[in-house]
């Protein structure tokens, strides 16, 4: 069992930077895949990013936020990190952080391949 809790988002101008956190509990962190999902009003939840388990040498990235965002893991701290630079506001949603038991899976960019799920931080950002 793993709880996740988001924190970090607000309301930011577009270009501007925020850093989400997310804290996870239990003594296996390490060996979960984590990612982050991201819904917007009125819209399905869409993926963000996925680093994979242990080193998270492996990192995946949706068309949108390539070269903007990214996706870290300090196992120590049992927390996965979304650094997002020149925030638009396009990217104005709830942003998930989710964990996956398994090592990889062609279907990571779906959120049903999640396991455990945050409660959500919101971001805002204006023009």
């Amino acid at each position: 069992q793993v709880q996740l809790l988001e924190s970090g988002g607000g309301l930011v101008q577009a270009g501007g930077s925020l850093r989400l956190s997310c804290a996870a509990s239990g003594r296996t962190f390490s060996s979960y895949a984590m990612a982050w999902f991201r819904q917007a009003a009125g819209k399905e939840r869409a993926f963000v990013a996925r680093i994979s388990r242990w080193s998270g040498g492996n990192r995946y990235y949706g068309d949108s936020v390539k070269g903007r965002f990214t996706i870290s893991r300090d196992n120590a701290k049992n927390t996965v990190y979304l650094q997002m630079n020149s925030l638009k506001p396009e990217d104005t949603a709830v942003y998930y952080c989710a964990a996956d038991q398994a090592a990889w899976v062609p279907s990571y960019h779906s959120s049903g391949e999640y396991d455990y799920w945050g409660q959500g931080t919101q971001v805002t950002v204006t023009s």
